[in-house]
């Protein structure tokens, strides 16, 4: 099968193409021939190696067609999203023509949206609904802000969130996106920076904030809770710099909370892929209720391009991969 290989730690250009073996059936996994995949800065920081683990085979999530299923958990032929269970990290993943997952991160999604549509749901998706309604418990006529709300994470957040009826507060550090999110529904916009607390007028009453940015900002969104608020890291956008000298004692005001999602749970105890509501989330963006169409659909032979235009900052929403030849 064609594949493309982390050559060695370091840019674009360490991807290299290449022949590998199918994967082989085995017990409790799901073996699947992948249409298309997402691209997600995560495998940026794998294709790096500053990630704890990276595979040879990058790629955290897909979508496909169930080639063998030796338990029957799926039936052969299936429309299936599978994301994480090690996939790019400790096992060969998505950036090839058929990869192997645990039957725990595979879930059907019967649809009729192109796959690249398609590819643009599983871990977006099912990462921001996880923390909005799982980590953050967000609920009806709640304010949340949303930080990093631009990148293909943060619009899905605000999606979901708008639907649930919640007010949304975004925020980029680009103005001239700010259109772009009023189109997504939010209440306003606010420009990102480490002193937003200090800026925001609902500073002290927000309930929940959704920060993408990652630790250069956590604090700050710490700062703007009300008591008994959430604030969910879930994106290093700003970059995977540790917090200098984080005290609990003197950083963070009593009785609000700090929670952290990442989407490599999917497939543990407390975090199955059955709780995400994908078949709903999938027939929400076919009806037009959520917005999940990509940015940039690449054909498979322009991995490099996309991680380039993924590491410039330039992608403007979810970017995927076709893997099919000829698109």
């Amino acid at each position: 099968m064609r594949a493309i290989v982390i050559d060695e730690f370091g840019g674009p250009d360490s991807l290299v193409y290449t022949e590998l073996p199918e994967p082989e059936p085995l017990d409790g996994h799901v073996v699947i021939e992948i249409k298309a995949f997402g691209l997600n800065h995560a495998e940026l920081h794998m294709r790096r190696g500053e990630w704890a683990e990276a595979a040879r085979v990058s790629g955290i999530e897909c979508v496909g067609l169930v080639k063998s299923c030796p338990g029957g958990e799926f039936p052969v032929g299936a429309k299936v999203a599978a994301l994480m269970g090690g996939l790019g990290r400790t096992v060969n993943g998505s950036y090839a023509e058929y990869t192997r997952s645990p039957v725990s991160n595979v879930a059907i999604i019967e649809s009729d949206l192109p796959w690249p549509e398609l590819a643009a749901i599983p871990e977006t998706f099912a990462t921001a609904w996880t923390c909005l309604f799982r980590n953050l418990e967000i609920t009806p006529g709640r304010t949340l802000v949303v930080r990093g709300a631009t990148s293909a994470f943060g619009r899905a957040a605000i999606g979901l969130a708008v639907n649930a009826g919640v007010r949304v507060i975004g925020t980029s550090r680009n103005r001239e996106r700010f259109a772009s999110l009023e189109g997504l529904g939010v209440e306003r916009t606010e420009l990102e920076g480490s002193d937003l607390a200090e800026r925001i007028k609902e500073a002290g009453q927000i309930d929940a904030v959704l920060d993408l940015v990652g630790n250069s900002t956590i604090l700050d969104s710490l700062a703007m809770l009300r008591r008994g608020g959430r604030a969910c890291l879930a994106g290093w956008l700003g970059g995977l710099d540790p917090i200098t000298d984080f005290n609990p004692l003197l950083d963070m005001a009593s009785g609000v909370c700090l929670t952290f999602f990442g989407s490599f749970v999917f497939g543990k105890p407390g975090f199955p892929l059955s709780d995400v509501p994908l078949q709903a989330i999938a027939e929400q963006v076919a009806a037009g209720r959520l917005k999940a169409k990509p940015s940039r659909v690449f054909p498979f032979e322009a991995i490099r391009e996309a991680h380039r235009l993924m590491e410039t900052g330039g992608a403007d929403g979810k970017m995927v991969v076709s893997v099919t030849k000829g698109v």
